[in-house]
């Protein structure tokens, strides 16, 4: 059975399902192709105000699969090359993606299944959830921006723990260092992520875009670089329609209607 990347939406959320079982959701360069697709559909679609990504059955995702490594060892570098070019595009599309994007985790996130999982916005993963970078365990090195995302989120010293020891995390501890928004129980992952996204999908799309962006831009810019660009995204969400609406909500004490 192929790698596949199921979508379905829910209101205003798109869901993307990791689904290759017999493999435990490992990936492919089917999902990967399959995911910058979809996000670029969704992205100009404006009924749809965020995404999850989740993985089918018990299982978020495997990391990479080992056979269809070992198969590439026999290839050319440039085959396993071009596998991870788009891995990378993928990730580059989720982290620059204008909408907010979250990982609900079950079970566990191994290998590039944690790399995803770090791509995103918001983490939820299930109380008995483990994550792990397993490379190290097959003489590995990362790939998927998994060094990077651990690196900024973690100290040094676990970042070396995890990535060189290939040790287990659990979603409770990466809930105290902050990487992990919200613990479920077990099986319920994905309809807490639904729960969250219900809530951000209320906030209007543009001030949504414009933090995800001086998020994304805060740790390569100089202050004097970060207040320019602060200043610029205010000015213009300041003067956008939804703006209007916001503040005339909150000072009559409704509910606002974001468009």
């Amino acid at each position: 059975m192929s790698s596949a990347l199921k979508s379905n939406s829910e209101g205003k959320t798109l869901i993307l399902t990791l689904s290759n079982p017999e493999f435990r959701n490992a990936l492919g360069p089917e999902m990967y192709a399959a995911g910058i697709e979809a996000l670029n559909a969704a992205e100009s679609n404006p009924e749809i105000r965020s995404v999850v990504i989740a993985g089918e059955g018990a299982m978020f995702c495997a990391g990479g699969n080992l056979q269809r490594l070992k198969a590439n060892r026999r290839e050319p570098p440039e085959v396993q090359a071009q596998s991870i070019e788009g891995l990378h595009n993928w990730i580059e599309a989720i982290r620059t993606y204008p909408k907010p994007v979250i990982a609900a985790v079950e079970s566990a996130a191994a290998g590039a299944g944690f790399s995803l999982v770090l791509a995103c916005d918001f983490v939820v993963a299930a109380d008995n959830a483990v994550f792990v970078m397993s490379y190290s365990t097959v003489a590995l090195s990362p790939d998927g921006g998994g060094s990077w995302g651990l690196a900024r989120a973690l100290p040094r010293a676990l970042a070396c723990e995890l990535l060189m020891c290939g040790e287990r995390i659990s979603a409770q501890r990466l809930h105290t260092l902050g990487v992990v928004n919200r613990v479920s129980t077990a099986g319920d992952a994905l309809n807490q992520a639904l729960q969250l996204a219900e809530k951000l999908n209320g906030r209007a799309p543009n001030a949504m875009a414009s933090i995800k962006e001086l998020l994304n831009d805060a740790p390569v810019n100089t202050l004097s670089q970060q207040l320019a660009s602060e200043r610029d995204h205010f000015v213009r969400n300041l003067h956008h329609a939804n703006a209007g609406e916001g503040i005339d909500a909150f000072l009559q004490k409704r509910t606002p209607h974001y468009r």
